[in-house]
Formats: C-alpha cells, sequence, structure tokens
C-alpha cells in the first residue's frame, strides 16, 4: 500500500508515458497517490511512479490488477480495448472518462457520426472499403484509420487512386476501418482544451495555435495570436458542449481547423494533451493537475493563464548521427534563459520522437518564440556548434 494511501484515494493510471510521468508533479503534490500500468519497464512514467506493474494494457486480468484498491482508473492513451472498459465499469471500477465517452477518442468514425448529431461543424467525411470509393469520395483528400492513428500514423494525404494502397493494406492486414476526410482548405490549426468533471464543472482554458510538422504537434503558442474574439468564444464553447454532450470526465482536447467561415472539428482526445503543454508553466493551474482533480470530482482549479504569451516547443530526437543534447544541453539552454522552463520525458532520443518539450513566457510574443524555439533546437542538437 501506498504512504498516505489511507487517507487519500488512489488514481490508477494506464500507460507509461510523457502525459502519466506528468501528472506525477501534481498528484504529489496534491498527496494523491497513483498507480501505473506500465507496458515495459523503464518507460517514462515509471520512472517517476514508485507504484507501477509492467504488463499489457490489452488483457483483461491485468487491468483488474492494477485497478484493484484504486478509487478511479484514468489513461495516458486511448489505445485500451472498449470492451474491457465496459467490464472495468462493470465491476464497479470508476472508468474516468467512462467507455461511452472515450469511444470517441478511439474510433474517428464513432466521433465522426457523434460531431454530426451534435450538429458542430466538422469536414466532410465518409467510410470507405476500396479504391472506388474513395474516387467517389474525391481526391484529393486524407484517409485515416478509424482507430490507433496518433502523431501522423495512420494518416494518408492521397491525390490518386494508385496513393491509396498502403491504407488499405492496412486495412486488410488489421481489419481496422477507413475514413476518408475532405482536405480543408484552413488558415491555422487551433486546440480547445476543457477540463470536466462528473459532477457537471467544467473550465476552459485559452485556445490556442498548434503547428504540425510531419503529422506531430511541433508548437503552440497560448493564446492563438490575432484569434477573433468570436471565433475564439466559438471554439470554447463547443468544446464544453462537446464534454457535456459525450459526458467526458477529466481533459478533452478538440483539435480545430480555423477556416475563413469560423472552426471546424478535426479531432478529440480525451486525456491531457500535447496542445496543453504550455499550462505546466503558463497556466494558474496545469492542465495536468485539473485533469486528477476531474477524475476524483474535486474542485476544479483556474485555466487562466499567468502571462501575456506562453509558447511551448516540443524536443523531437534528430538525425540518428546528431547525437542530441538533452541533459548534457542544460548548461548552455539555462544559462542563456534562466526563465525557461524544460521538461524531459526520460526517453532514448530516436528521430522525430517527442523526448521533451521548452515552456516560455512573458509580455512579448516574439521573444517567446524566439527564446522557445532555440532551446529546443540547441537540445535536439540541430544549432551544430553555436554557443554564446
Amino acid at each position: 500500500m501506498s504512504p498516505g494511501s489511507e487517507s487519500a484515494p488512489t488514481i490508477a493510471v494506464i500507460g507509461g508515458g510523457q502525459l502519466a510521468r506528468m501528472m506525477a508533479e501534481p498528484a504529489a503534490a496534491l498527496g494523491i497517490p497513483l498507480r501505473l500500468l506500465a507496458e515495459a519497464p523503464g518507460v517514462s512514467a515509471s520512472q517517476v511512479i514508485p507504484d507501477h506493474l509492467v504488463g499489457d494494457y490489452t488483457d483483461l486480468a491485468t487491468l483488474h490488477r492494477v485497478v484493484s484498491g484504486c478509487r478511479v482508473v484514468t489513461f495516458d492513451h486511448e489505445h485500451v480495448p472498449t470492451d474491457h472498459l465496459h467490464a472495468l465499469a462493470a465491476d464497479g471500477v470508476a472508468v474516468r472518462p467512462g467507455p461511452e465517452a472515450l469511444v470517441h477518442a478511439q474510433d474517428k468514425l464513432v466521433m465522426r457520426a457523434a460531431v454530426d448529431r451534435l450538429g458542430i461543424p466538422q469536414p466532410r467525411h465518409r467510410e470507405v472499403a476500396d479504391v472506388a470509393d474513395v474516387a467517389d469520395f474525391g481526391f484529393p483528400c486524407v484517409l485515416k484509420t478509424a482507430r490507433g492513428g496518433y502523431d501522423g500514423k495512420g494518416v494518408w494525404f492521397v491525390g490518386t487512386p494508385d496513393e491509396c494502397g498502403p491504407a488499405f493494406e492496412v486495412a486488410a492486414r488489421t481489419g481496422v476501418r477507413i475514413l476518408a476526410e475532405e482536405r480543408v482548405d484552413f488558415d491555422r490549426e487551433l486546440s480547445a482544451l476543457v477540463a470536466r468533471s462528473p459532477s457537471g464543472q467544467a473550465a476552459a482554458y485559452p485556445v490556442v495555435q498548434s503547428t504540425q510538422r510531419d503529422g506531430i504537434c511541433a508548437e503552440v503558442v497560448a493564446p492563438a495570436p490575432g484569434l477573433d474574439p468570436a471565433h475564439a468564444a466559438q471554439a470554447q464553447e463547443l468544446a464544453l458542449r462537446i464534454a457535456r454532450d459525450l459526458d467526458v470526465t477529466g481533459i478533452l482536447a478538440v483539435e480545430l481547423f480555423e477556416t475563413a467561415d469560423g472552426v471546424l472539428v478535426n479531432e478529440l482526445a480525451m486525456r491531457p494533451h500535447n496542445t496543453g503543454h504550455w499550462t505546466q508553466d503558463g497556466a494558474v493551474t496545469s492542465q495536468f493537475e485539473n485533469h486528477l482533480r476531474a477524475v476524483l470530482d474535486l474542485p476544479l482549479g483556474s485555466p487562466l493563464a499567468r502571462a501575456p504569451w506562453t509558447v511551448m516547443v516540443n524536443i523531437l530526437g534528430g538525425p540518428a548521427d546528431s547525437g542530441g543534447r538533452l541533459y548534457d544541453g542544460y548548461p548552455h539552454a539555462l544559462a542563456r534563459d534562466p526563465r525557461l522552463r524544460v521538461h524531459l520525458y526520460g526517453k532514448e532520443p530516436r528521430p522525430g520522437r517527442k523526448v521533451g518539450h521548452v515552456n516560455a513566457y512573458g509580455d512579448d510574443l516574439q521573444d517567446c518564440l524566439e527564446r522557445a524555439r532555440h532551446a529546443a533546437a540547441w537540445f535536439a542538437g540541430d544549432l551544430g556548434d553555436e554557443s554564446e
């Protein structure tokens, strides 16, 4: 039994990635024990959460072991089989978000149908079974696996029938369904992040601008520069509505396309999200703390920004021969910018892998951008022999 667990409820967290890792700090501050199901020894979250098991999250018996004695179970990722979540709920485990809500983040076809029912704008879409269906839908378009895709995986931008092959090869091999979506002519990508508790309390963070590179979130600016206040309010309102109508508990991230006519829903995530990492240093209450508060039905913390601007830039593993800098980057990065906030994930760098992020905040957006970009590039080993 974890110290303090007699008086504070233990939260089980499924998945040992950096999102679970970053729940550990606010959990410790609140005196809330965490128990982790890690997918392998030594993964990111297991380095900082002593009470952890190593096992397969697709095995129901393993899930029962990790949730035994816990008040609630929540998630680092959306990949736990939906049937297993229903089984846990049927056994009296408080699954948050619940399986009826989480399935909308697990299955893009289910999500698209729900957003249609809610009457919220989103891209034109359709399930496709073969290349003929895609041609009927119309080129160019985007093909996505209904389940399992993330960080650009399971996504194909296609302009001709020949380019559809890889998507349907994956479908034939795995049995996953394929969704076709229109290529949206958008101005930029936004994210509306909200927290919601089982009792219905909700809090909306400022709408942010996100920049994607190769399907991976590279940079976030909070709040989104120059965003029409009406569009910002529309984004927050639709995120709060989705959270309420789908009965989401915890953090909900609504990824959006901003167009000349307003915003369109791109994807949903029901867990702390990369576009909310800025909140660790730029908001009164981080997304990680509000997620924990929400799943325990504690009063939510303020989502207000602490500074006029916060910029988050991901640190990605560079080319295999770059060497990276990571810990060795601290002397330069921290001496150059004492206000910089660095968050490393304890992961071995690989090309394109998220291994950390930096947050810079202040009164001047361009200054924040330069500071965050420089530090992230330095840690990734992208600045050659530059020194200051």
